[in-house]
């Protein structure tokens, strides 16, 4: 009913889109208005409705799902930071283990020369103590000989001790009291003391360097969240194996057909190297992509991809490089600034091919098989 005329909504004014009554279609306010039957107009509506409504609820639906993969992904946050905590800890733990052995290894090293100087000097003191007796002694007999009571006394005892000297050669302890007596005093040897710099000079940088044996240093490591969830990714982040497929969150990053992963950090100039052990994979790819390359669906190759992949059949094209034998390593030559990318077997140091072409965005390492890893060595001048 119409609040104004209390008449029943018959009419459905078009331009103002409200149903009126009949005495308002006659008002000033829809002067020159076009009208229709409100049942007509509601026909219309239902259909508009029902086509937003369907939509409405398919829109519902995909936020649905898309509310159980952000569940998933939250789980899979924590998953992550729980892994990546435990890794953390190993990963410390052999330096940390490192610095033990070298602090008890410093401090043996320590306590080994502390009882080499002590002994030496519990050598030094046992002499000593020698050379005080005999000087003891000899003071004791002078003293004695000085209490003579006339000159003939004082000579008898001068010639006595005369003869007892000359006597003593076969007494070890009479000849040492002379011998004694007449050596210069004895004095604190050189380097008695403990060596003080061996152990505290540039200790931190002396550790640091030797840390440099057990740590290495790979020029690629991989980018799990960009792993296909049929590719399962070290612990270090440097190879990786074919696994069953496992459910992931459907992050824009992760390849989801092909089995591909791509290096942790792009590349935008400079020279780059890298080596990919592939001997163990049946299929392999590997080369460089740009960060904005598709990464679904079967389309990822189509373009700006350039790698070389072992296959029999193929022959080399314009689009990839095609290895025909089997290769154990394969070596990546990336060079932004002259845009090249180069292939070779390391083991022979043979060419495989080379693309040529100027690089408009940021690379970053490709690499698609079962089975590979990174090689550790530093490859930067080569």
């Amino acid at each position: 009913m119409c609040n104004l005329h209390s008449e029943k909504l018959k009419l459905f004014c078009l331009e103002d889109e409200q149903p009126v009554c009949l005495v308002c279609r006659d008002s000033q306010k829809h002067v020159n208005h076009t009208f229709r039957p409100i049942r007509e107009v509601v026909t219309s509506y239902k259909e508009e409705l029902n086509t937003a409504l369907k939509s409405l609820q398919e829109k519902l639906q995909r936020n649905k799902n898309t509310k159980r993969e952000f569940v998933v992904t939250v789980q899979h946050i924590e998953s992550q930071a729980e892994h990546t905590e435990c890794q953390i800890k190993q990963q410390f733990e052999k330096p940390h283990q490192f610095l033990r052995d070298e602090e008890e290894a410093t401090i043996t090293a320590l306590r080994e020369e502390e009882e080499q100087k002590k002994q030496m000097m519990k050598e030094k003191l046992e002499e000593m103590n020698r050379h005080i007796s005999a000087l003891s002694h000899t003071i004791k007999d002078t003293e004695e000989m000085m209490k003579a009571s006339g000159v003939s006394d004082l000579l008898v005892s001068l010639v006595s001790l005369l003869l007892i000297q000359s006597h003593c050669g076969s007494d070890p302890e009479c000849s040492s009291r002379v011998q004694i007596s007449s050596q210069p005093d004895p004095q604190t040897p050189s380097g008695a003391l403990i060596h003080v710099p061996r152990y505290l000079g540039n200790l931190p940088f002396r550790v640091w360097k030797k840390m440099q044996d057990i740590v290495q240093n790979t020029p690629v490591i991989l980018d799990p969240n960009t792993a296909n969830p049929c590719l399962a990714v070290s612990n270090d982040l440097t190879s990786v194996k074919w696994r069953s497929y496992r459910h992931l969150p459907k992050n824009p990053q992760r390849f989801d057909w092909e089995l591909c992963v791509l290096g942790s950090e792009g590349f935008n100039s400079g020279t780059h190297c890298w080596d990919v052990e592939v001997k163990e994979s049946k299929y392999w790819r590997v080369g460089v992509t740009t960060a904005s390359n598709q990464r679904k669906g079967w389309d990822c190759f189509s373009t700006d991809v350039w790698s070389v992949q072992y296959d029999d059949e193929a022959e080399l094209s314009q689009a990839f490089g095609y290895v025909k034998r089997r290769l154990d390593r394969v070596r990546v030559k990336l060079d932004c600034d002259e845009g090249t990318v180069s292939f070779y077997d390391p083991a022979t140091n043979t060419h495989i091919y080379t693309f040529t072409t100027t690089f408009t965005e940021t690379l970053f390492p490709l690499i698609c098989g079962d089975y590979f890893f990174l090689l550790s060595e530093d490859l930067s001048d080569q």
